[in-house]
């Protein structure tokens, strides 16, 4: 009983200090799977991010590869390029690994960064949880602005059965200067492992 409520109190405060609707992200420095250091501030040019946290090894996150893949080539050249990550600890999830990662971009194709958070300090600053876990950002003067939280869309197991499809929606609003309507879903997925 203790050992679960004090479980509880630290999941909650992890909760509590992450990122919220609104918040400015601070940035961050990964590593590519080219083995280059990527950050936000990288992107002069962007009007914003989609952070994609995500993995090789979750069916989610594979039922959602190419998705991910098609928002990038929808948005990247929109000013809202994606950049992935991969939240899960390779000691716990080996098909994880860098070796693992930088296999499945060249595998796949990937046209964006796909970036390990080693040490896991970035993920549980966003209150990420599952993979796949999105988050859309808006640049402004004040810094990137967090604008969605959640799901891509509202059918992991069929893309031709997807009825609103709320990161594009998340962007188009953002392209077009409206607010989100939509801000936060619950993302379906794996846990991340620690």
């Amino acid at each position: 009983m203790v050992t679960f409520f004090s479980d509880y109190i630290s999941n909650d405060v992890t909760i509590n200090n992450s990122y919220k609707i609104g918040d400015v992200v601070s940035d961050f420095e990964l590593k590519n799977v080219d083995g280059n250091m990527v950050s936000m501030s990288d992107y002069k040019d962007a009007k914003g991010f989609i952070i994609a946290f995500t993995c090789n090894t979750c069916p989610f996150a594979q039922a959602y590869e190419g998705r991910i893949m098609d928002l990038d080539k929808k948005y990247a050249s929109k000013g809202y390029p994606v950049i992935a990550i991969n939240p899960n600890n390779p000691e716990v999830q080996p098909g994880d690994s860098f070796k693992a990662m930088q296999d499945r971009a060249k595998e796949k194709g990937y046209t964006f960064p796909y970036l390990v958070d080693e040490g896991q300090h970035v993920y549980p600053e966003f209150g990420a949880t599952k993979t796949p876990h999105m988050f859309v950002l808006q640049k402004t003067k004040k810094g990137n602005i967090v604008r969605y939280i959640g799901a891509i869309d509202d059918n992991y197991k069929d893309p031709t059965a997807v009825k609103t499809k709320y990161v594009e929606e998340a962007v188009d609003a953002l392209l077009k200067g409206e607010e989100v309507k939509q801000q936060e879903t619950k993302a379906i997925g794996c846990s991340i492992k620690a």
